[in-house]
């Protein structure tokens, strides 16, 4: 088993969102997921495109996938690197595929010079916070992440 892991490329975006209705599922949220191909193709690859994604293939066969952009931390003065979504396909867990993508984003933020490389776990998702523990990820608890969407973003934005 060889696994490689490369950039995105335009030609990844339906597997990309497949991907990202693997994960939906996982997570139960599968009915937010309202992203298309179209949409995948122009917020990573078009013109100006601030997010970045990798593929993980195991033996040239797409497995995973991580989605991230770059943050900045004031306190810092220095970039970050936010990772969105990382997903290795049911079967493929265990083989170091996670493992693997996030020492990819790791050498990434190191290469650019971020100071940190961050990304939030669903609080019942057992699995992925004992693997980020085991990796030496530490836990942000006194953060409460906050957010606007949707009618309530619009409607925000017009008062």
């Amino acid at each position: 088993m060889t696994l490689h892991i490369r950039p995105a490329q335009p030609s990844d975006a339906p597997q990309i969102l497949a991907f990202i209705t693997e994960l939906a599922d996982y997570e139960r949220a599968r009915h937010e997921v309202v992203a298309s191909v179209a949409d995948i193709e122009r917020s990573l690859f078009g013109e100006g495109a601030t997010t970045h994604g990798l593929i993980c293939l195991q033996d040239d066969q797409p497995i995973g996938f991580a989605v991230y952009f770059f943050s900045y931390s004031t306190w810092l003065g220095r970039n970050g690197v936010y990772l969105e979504d990382l997903y290795v396909s049911p079967e493929s867990r265990g083989s170091g595929a996670g493992k693997a993508l996030l020492k990819q984003l790791a050498r990434e933020a190191v290469a650019k010079d971020c100071g940190r490389l961050e990304w939030s776990v669903l609080d019942w998702n057992e699995p992925a916070i004992q693997f980020y523990k085991s990796i030496g990820a530490v836990a942000q608890d006194e953060w409460v992440r906050y957010r606007m969407e949707g009618e309530g973003l619009r409607r925000f934005a017009e008062d």
